[in-house]
């Protein structure tokens, strides 16, 4: 039997298990001597990091629990409410927010190119997957909402 609706998880686990296992492994790296020159502890960075943390476990609960998620991609409902009037992929966004202040409470300089590289990843395997997806699926309202709404950053709003 085909399914009437978009899949319920996408591309999601790829991205999510990419960027936690990079995540884990470099950090495991520099525990154990690989840029062990380039450590800059400070109090500034835990903040950040736990901050950014914060908010990424925020993102998770806010689309998946409030926004009702999987309830609307079942009944073919573009979500565009709630979290989603902030940010298109909230869930994505989550983990790479999370791994971010990971990866700043490490305080390993070296590591901070990281998130940028996920959020690189997370552009490129957006565009040709799921935005296609939702593309074919909602047409013009998609293309109005995503001149409207950031892709993965919260609260920074297109013009």
């Amino acid at each position: 039997m085909k399914r009437n609706h978009l899949p319920l998880y996408g591309v999601g686990p790829i991205y999510y298990l990419i960027i936690i296992f990079f995540t884990i492994l470099f950090i495991v790296l520099t525990r154990n001597g690989f840029f062990s020159d380039y450590f800059y502890n400070n109090i500034l960075l835990y903040i950040l990091g736990f901050i950014l943390i914060f908010v990424g476990i925020y993102l998770y609960f806010a689309s998946v629990f409030s926004s009702k998620l999987f309830q609307n991609v079942k009944c073919n409902n573009l979500v565009i409410t709630g979290i989603y009037s902030y940010v298109r992929n909230p869930i994505y966004s989550c983990f790479l927010f999370i791994c971010s202040g990971v990866l700043l409470i490490n305080g390993n300089v070296c590591l901070f190119v990281l998130p940028v590289i996920y959020w690189l990843f997370l552009t490129v395997l957006m565009k040709n997957t799921e935005e296609k997806w939702l593309l074919e699926k909602y047409g013009e309202e998609y293309e109005v909402y995503c001149r409207s709404v950031n892709r993965c950053i919260p609260w920074f709003r297109k013009k």
